[in-house]
Formats: structure tokens, sequence, C-alpha cells
């Protein structure tokens, strides 16, 4: 009797047995983010950057908002080590306080798509705005800076995080122009805080 011819297998479907598909499908969210901001790409997209199925996605997230959540809680646990390492080695408050600008100037520069989805997508759900320790961070270093007495830490904190982050934002911008003779975006930053802490 003759031998059954054996069935060749199948190559394995791209995406289940990707590796990581989640993993994969937030780096290329990241990088659409990056180019095209939070509302400007879906999730289909971000599955054909991935190399998977359109349906490939929701094996692992029940839309395009819980994988803009989900890069948004990533970046701001990476801001925060940014942050903390930028502190870390400084002999004292204020250097650290001083670090920690050019820290978070650079993190904006370097990671659009983690930037973008921390600061300008929003959640239909009301979620808590947990902002990975970047804030804590920040408010025990101003706490340390500041007089007895003289102020509330979180508040001037948070002062001084609108002013960096104003900052950063027009300097993903491109705003002012190289030509204007504008002071680079950390030296505006430094006197800017530098001001604020005066009239503390």
């Amino acid at each position: 009797m003759a031998q059954a011819q054996r069935i060749p297998e199948l190559p394995p479907k791209r995406g289940y047995h990707h590796g990581n598909l989640r993993e994969a499908l937030l780096e290329a969210t990241r990088h659409l983010v990056a180019e095209r901001g939070p509302l400007g790409f879906t999730l289909t997209e971000a599955a054909r950057r991935a190399g998977v199925s359109a349906s490939a996605p929701y094996r692992h997230f029940r839309d395009r908002e819980e994988v803009l959540a989900e890069l948004a809680r990533r970046g701001f646990r990476r801001f925060a080590e940014q942050l903390h390492q930028a502190a870390a080695g400084a002999r004292d408050a204020h250097e650290a306080l001083f670090r920690m600008g050019p820290a978070y100037l650079a993190f904006a520069r370097e990671e659009p798509g983690y930037y973008a989805a921390m600061f300008t997508f929003q959640p239909t759900v009301a979620a808590d705005q947990d902002t990975g320790g970047a804030f804590e961070e920040l408010t025990r270093v101003v706490a340390a800076v500041l007089p007895a007495g003289s102020g509330h830490p979180r508040l001037v904190a948070l002062q001084v995080w609108a002013l960096s982050h104003g900052v950063a934002m027009l300097d993903r911008a491109g705003l002012p122009s190289t030509g204007s003779d504008a002071p680079p975006a950390e030296a505006v930053l430094q006197k800017g805080v530098t001001a604020l802490l005066r009239r503390v």
C-alpha cells in the first residue's frame, strides 16, 4: 500500500506568533503618534505597521483609546525615571531642580510619541491621572528648595510644570524660529523658573 502523502504544515499566521504582539502594537502606535498625533491614526494602521492583521490588536486591546491610554501610562513612567535620574546626582535641591529642566525638554524632543500621548490624549472615560511619580518627584525637589513656610510646594511645582510644558511645546513647534535671536529653550526655562521662585 502506498504511503500516505504528508501534508506540509502551513506557516504560522502573522501576528499570532509575533513573539510579543502587544509590545509590537504599542511600539507601532508610538511611532504613529510621533508622526501624526494621538488623533491622526487608526488601529488598523498600527496593526499594519506592526505587521499583523487588522483584527489582531483586539486580542490585547479593546479599542484605539485603550492603546493610547497604555502608551500615556508608559510615557509617564519613563518620564518620571528620566527626571529622577537627572536629579539623583545633584549636590543639593537647587541643582536637582535645574537639572530636571533640561531633562524635561530632552524627553519631549526624544520621545515625541510618548509626550504627545501623555499631554494631548484625553480618555473619554474619566481615569486617575497617574503621572508615574513625575509630579511627586518635582514636588519633592521644589519643597526642598523653598524656604520653610514660604509657599505650598505642590502649587509651586504645578507652576514649574506648567512653565516647563509651555517651553517644551514651543520648542517642539520650532518657535521662535531659529533666526529670531531667541535664547535656547533650556535658558528660557531656567530663567523662568528662577523668576518664579523669587516671587514665592
